[in-house]
């Protein structure tokens, strides 16, 4: 079977941009953040922090804390068929259990961190929606608090310390995969 690669970490880490080194060798990727991001554009409602978070939340409230889990799971053992899966945005313990649960030792997850600090100003330039120092914390609270967000970076196979260049960055994607090759 193939396996899937679950990249965590907080916002800003640069998650996305080590999951884009995954599709770029043409592995098939799931998007976490899609579910919340295609439900407020269903709806009609602008995205940004505020609504993205009520969406978080009231799915969560409504599926559990492994909701995104359970509402990507067909998708992801239907692209499991074809290659290995990157997905971008594993975020609480209990999307990591159920998982693990379904895929067991064909789930592989890398935690990208970055300090707060380097964070907080990656946030405030990117070009899709910047966040202020405030929000990141306040986002980093809920995720942490609400979210279940620290078990599954606690619970790494694998570690990246994002704090330099996107260049560096791709070293250690590069590192990864030699060790990916040893699974």
């Amino acid at each position: 079977m193939n396996k899937a690669v679950a990249v965590v970490g907080m916002c800003g880490s640069g998650k996305s941009v080590f999951c884009g080194y995954f599709t770029q060798l043409g592995w098939e990727s799931v998007y976490f953040g899609g579910v919340t991001v295609n439900q407020l554009k269903a709806q009609g409602i602008p995205v940004n922090e505020a609504n993205e978070r009520k969406v978080r939340d009231d799915l969560r409230a409504r599926l559990g804390k492994g909701a995104f889990a359970e509402v990507l799971k067909e998708e992801i053992l239907q692209k499991l068929q074809k290659s290995n899966v990157v997905l971008d945005g594993l975020y609480s313990w209990s999307e990591y259990v159920i998982l693990k649960q379904l895929l067991g030792d064909n789930l592989v997850v890398v935690a990208v961190v970055t300090d707060s600090r380097i964070r907080k100003q990656r946030l405030a330039t990117r070009t899709v929606r910047p966040l202020t120092a405030e929000q990141v914390d306040g986002r980093d609270i809920a995720e942490i608090e609400n979210s279940e967000k620290g078990g599954p970076i606690a619970k790494a196979d694998y570690y990246v310390l994002n704090n330099g260049t996107e260049e560096q960055l791709k070293q250690q994607f590069d590192q990864f995969l030699q060790y990916f090759q040893t699974l």
